[in-house]
C-alpha cells in the first residue's frame, strides 16, 4: 500500500448542500470512492501543497472521533474498520494518520488502550483506563459512548469558562490599548500646546502628561515588560507545581469568578468519577484518575488523600467531608449512593446539577459585563479627557 497524502475536495451532500474538507489517501481515485460512499457528489478534488500548513489535532477532534466510534461499534461495525471509516472520512489530515497509526496496531495485536497509550498527547490517562476497562470487560461500545458524552460534557463547561473570562480580558486589553494610543499620540499635543501658554497646569492634567511621557519615552520597555510578565507567568504555571497550587487557591478565592471555578471543577470532579466507577475502575484506581483530571490543585491534593484514606478503609462519603474542599451536597448524595449501591447514577446528577449552575452564572456574569465594560472605558478615556481640558476650563472662567 502506497504512502496517504493530503487531498482538498469539494463537493455536494445528499440535500444539495456545499461540502468541502480534507482527506488522506493513495490517490485522486481513492478519494472519490470513499466520498461516493459517504453519499458525497464530488464536484472538484486537489492535492495539497506540502508546504500548506496542517491543522493540529484538537479536543474537539479527539471527541467527535470517540462518538463516532461508539456509535460505530454499537452498530455492529467491527473494530478495525471502524477505525478505516473514521481515519478515511475525517476532514482533518492530521487525525487520519493518527487514526491509522492506531489502527495499525490494533491490526497487529495491540490492545486498544495500549494503542491509544502510544499518544498521550491526544489520548491521557483517564482516557486509555475507560478504554481498558471496557475491553477487559466485554463492552467497550458501552465504555466508548459514555466516553464520548463524558468529554463533550467537558468541552461544553470549559467553552462556558472560557466564554465568562472573555469579557474582564477584554476590557483589560482595551483599555490598555486606548489607554497607550492616548498617551502615545494624543496626550503629547496638549503638551506642546500648553508648553507654548505657560500656565500653571491643575495636578490632574500634569499627573496625566507625566504618565504620557513616561508612555513616550519607554514605550518598548513597557510592552516588553507586560509580554514577559505573561510568558513568565504561563511558564510557571506550567513548570511550577507549587505556584500553580498558589494560583489555584487564589482562584477559588476571588470574588465572582472563585464560586464559578469551584462549580465547574466539582462538576467537572463529579462527571469524571462517575464515568470511571460506572466502567467498572476500582474505586482507588479512579480516584488517582480523577485526581489528575480536576483541573484545580486543591481539589487534586484532596483527591489524593481521599484516595488514600478510601484504600485504608474508610467510606468515600466519610473521606470526602474530612477533606473539607467539596459541597455538603456531594457530600450527602455520595453518602445516599454509598449506600443504596448506585454511586455513578449520584455523581451524574451531582453533575447534572452544578453544570446548570454553571450556565446560569456564566449567563448573569455575561449580562453583567457588558454594562461593566462601557463604565469602565467610560471613566477610563472621560478621566483624561476632562485631565486634557480642564487647563482650558480654568483659562475660561478667568476671561
Amino acid at each position: 500500500m502506497g504512502k496517504d497524502v493530503p487531498f482538498l475536495w469539494e463537493g455536494t451532500d445528499k440535500t444539495g448542500k456545499k461540502v468541502r474538507g480534507e482527506m488522506l489517501a493513495g490517490g485522486e481515485a481513492m478519494v472519490r470512492q470513499l466520498l461516493r460512499r459517504q453519499g458525497i457528489t464530488v464536484q472538484k478534488v486537489r492535492r495539497q501543497s506540502m508546504f500548506a500548513r496542517t491543522r493540529p489535532i484538537s479536543e474537539k477532534d479527539i471527541t467527535l472521533f470517540t462518538r463516532q466510534l461508539a456509535t460505530m461499534l454499537k452498530a455492529g461495525v467491527p473494530l478495525l474498520q471502524a477505525f478505516d471509516i473514521s481515519a478515511r472520512s475525517h476532514a482533518n489530515p492530521s487525525l487520519q494518520k493518527l487514526l491509522s497509526e492506531i489502527k495499525a496496531d490494533v491490526e497487529s495485536g495491540s490492545s486498544m488502550s495500549q494503542a491509544f497509550k502510544k499518544h498521550p498527547r491526544y489520548f491521557d490517562g483517564l482516557y486509555c483506563n475507560l478504554v481498558g476497562a471496557g475491553e477487559q470487560a466485554g463492552i467497550l461500545d458501552g465504555v466508548l459512548d459514555r466516553l464520548a458524552t463524558y468529554k463533550e460534557k467537558m468541552l461544553a463547561l470549559k467553552g462556558q469558562i472560557k466564554s465568562a473570562l472573555f469579557y474582564p480580558v477584554i476590557v483589560i486589553v482595551i483599555a490598555f490599548v486606548i489607554t497607550a494610543g492616548i498617551m502615545l499620540f494624543v496626550i503629547p499635543a496638549f503638551k506642546d500646546l500648553y508648553g507654548k501658554a505657560g500656565a500653571d497646569l491643575p495636578a490632574l492634567t500634569a499627573l496625566v502628561l507625566h504618565i504620557s511621557d513616561l508612555f513616550v519615552e519607554w514605550w518598548y520597555l513597557i510592552f516588553g515588560a507586560i509580554g514577559a510578565g505573561i510568558f513568565a507567568l504561563t511558564q510557571a504555571l506550567k513548570k511550577s507545581p507549587n505556584f500553580r497550587a498558589m494560583t489555584d487557591r487564589w482562584i477559588l478565592r476571588a470574588p465572582v469568578f472563585g464560586p464559578l471555578i469551584e462549580k465547574a471543577t466539582v462538576a467537572r470532579w463529579a462527571r469524571t468519577f462517575s464515568s470511571m466507577f460506572a466502567a467498572g475502575v476500582p474505586m482507588v484506581e479512579a480516584l488517582d484518575s480523577v485526581a489528575g483530571a480536576a483541573g484545580n490543585a486543591v481539589f487534586a491534593e484532596a483527591t489524593l488523600k481521599i484516595r488514600s484514606d478510601v484504600s485504608t478503609g474508610a467510606s468515600l462519603a466519610a473521606s470526602l467531608q474530612s477533606a473539607k474542599v467539596f459541597p455538603n451536597m456531594l457530600v450527602q448524595m455520595v453518602a445516599i449512593g454509598e449506600e443504596s449501591g448506585a454511586l455513578d447514577t449520584m455523581l451524574t446528577k451531582v453533575a447534572d446539577f452544578y453544570e446548570r449552575e454553571v450556565d446560569d452564572a456564566v449567563a448573569a456574569l455575561s449580562s453583567l459585563m457588558e454594562p461593566l465594560i462601557m463604565v469602565v472605558l467610560g471613566v477610563l478615556i472621560g478621566g483624561i479627557v476632562i485631565a486634557m481640558y480642564l487647563p482650558i476650563f480654568k483659562m475660561g472662567s478667568v476671561v
